[in-house]
């Protein structure tokens, strides 16, 4: 095939893809709204994609572009000369690091554990899955959604080597009370992770622009370590994060070397060997481009689409949002005794061209639809509230989606752990996932499915369609 015929064969597959710019896709993508950003990165990334980050001696370019990288993250959050950092491809990967780092850190616990709010981000239940660390889910506030200080302080003990807090959590978006909590782990010995993937580069506009931001940072004593995540609201190309360490002897625990073997002197920095150049470089770019006043800017349009759409919620009958969120991530949630379906109005707004992400419940979270609001979504309010209510309406009309006495029969027998290929046909034809190849237009049936499954049976219905999904030919 010819260049340009590869190239055209791409773009219409991208055609099935949800948008990525325009603000109407409200989970998984950042958008700045800013014309030619995009293309600015895709050309930084196209100049160091070839460079290989295994060996900073080899491509001097790169440890630059890193520790620039670095430098910026940690001005912008309270950072010292003492603070170091890597890059990683993602905030899971930072997460991942900053356990496996508390972990080596405390060679002599031979049992460790960490303490979580149960609203962390389940990249830290992966973290516990790969290195042999036994989380300790520490119930928050039913109403705020926030990390109790005292439950979390109570709930350290001698095999604990980080505590955990976020800045924000994604499911509510409200900043956990990370100076008690820092106060708490301090007073043991223990280090604190900052989980601000999402809200470390936005929040300090956001305070800088005269909302109340908790403090979260390294101006916060006992905090040990932050991951921040640029291609979130620093707006650059995916993937690149960063996880800052308050001193080098903290980061140490991370790095891995070995020379046992007859090739080079295998030396990581993070969980990756080989590591692409552009991330970094177009990380790069767009952080020089933009600005810091461009990031206040981007702020203030971002923080007043909030304010747009938080209000707007409140004046559709039957919606509310969940807690009080602290920064651009909202919940939107039914009002006790409302009779619509909530998975019904995510289909109802794809109708119309926006993307909204279903949340299950948890503990005292109930279904939820989240919004990641962006800098892109400021002059769209209008028109996405207006959508929102008329699907609220639509599914108020449609009425409750109702798993069948058959199927919730068949959820009720499964046992996850000896799932087998018959039973799992049988849920997909009664969820309508059979004789095709694609997902359905419709997902509430779907997940309504799902909501009615206990979570280990539902993470192992999800990872078996999975595999489905990633069958070549299907």
């Amino acid at each position: 095939m010819s260049g340009w015929d590869v190239l055209a064969e791409l773009a219409a597959l991208r055609e099935a893809d949800l948008p990525t710019h325009g603000g109407r896709t409200l989970a998984y993508v950042y958008d700045s709204g800013i014309a030619g950003l995009g293309d600015l990165g895709a050309r930084a990334h196209a100049l160091a994609s070839s460079a290989n980050g295994l060996d900073p001696t080899a491509f001097p370019s790169l440890l630059r572009l890193e520790n620039d990288l670095v430098a910026a993250t940690a001005r912008l959050l309270g950072g010292t000369a003492d603070t170091v950092g890597s890059v990683t491809s993602g905030g899971t990967e930072s997460c991942l690091l900053a356990v496996l780092a508390a972990r080596e850190g405390r060679w002599d616990v031979a049992a460790p554990t960490m303490v979580l709010p149960t609203t962390a981000h389940a990249a830290f239940h992966k973290a516990a899955h790969l290195f042999g660390v036994r989380t300790v889910d520490v119930p928050v506030d039913p109403e705020t959604f926030r990390a109790d200080p005292a439950a979390m302080g109570a709930a350290i003990g001698d095999d604990t080597v980080l505590v955990v807090a976020s800045a924000p959590s994604y499911a509510h978006g409200v900043v956990d009370p990370v100076a008690e909590i820092a106060a708490a782990a301090s007073a043991r010995g223990v280090r604190m992770h900052v989980d601000a993937c999402i809200g470390g580069w936005v929040l300090p506009y956001l305070r800088r622009l005269g909302a109340e931001v908790p403090p979260f940072d390294f101006a916060v004593d006992g905090v040990t370590s932050i991951s921040v995540d640029l291609h979130k609201y620093a707006y650059c190309p995916k993937g690149v994060s960063v996880l800052l360490h308050a001193d080098a002897s903290l980061r140490r625990g991370h790095y891995f070397a070995s020379a046992d073997w007859p090739g080079y002197t295998m030396l990581n920095t993070t969980l990756q060997s080989t590591r692409s150049g552009g991330p970094l470089a177009a990380a790069w770019a767009v952080l020089r481009h933009v600005g810091d006043e461009g990031y206040e800017r981007l702020a203030r349009d971002t923080l007043a689409a909030v304010a747009e759409i938080r209000a707007g919620v409140y004046e559709i009958e039957g919606l509310r949002v969940l807690g009080s969120p602290d920064s651009t991530l909202l919940a939107l949630a039914r009002d006790t005794g409302r009779a619509f379906d909530l998975f019904t109005v995510a289909d109802e707004m794809t109708a119309r061209g926006w993307y909204v992400q279903p949340q299950f419940a948890h503990g005292p979270s109930p279904v939820n639809l989240h919004l990641t609001i962006t800098a892109a979504n400021r002059g769209s309010e209008p028109e996405f509230l207006a959508d929102l209510a008329a699907s609220v309406a639509a599914a108020r009309e449609a009425g409750p989606v109702v798993v069948g006495e058959d199927l919730e029969r068949l959820i009720a027998e499964l046992d996850p752990d000896q799932l087998t290929p018959e039973q799992f046909e049988g849920l997909l034809a009664g969820a309508g996932l059979t004789g095709g190849t694609g997902l359905p237009t419709r997902m509430a049936p779907i997940n309504s499915l799902l909501a009615a499954a206990p979570a280990p049976l539902r993470e192992r219905l999800l990872l078996e369609f999975l595999g489905l999904l990633y069958t070549p030919g299907r």
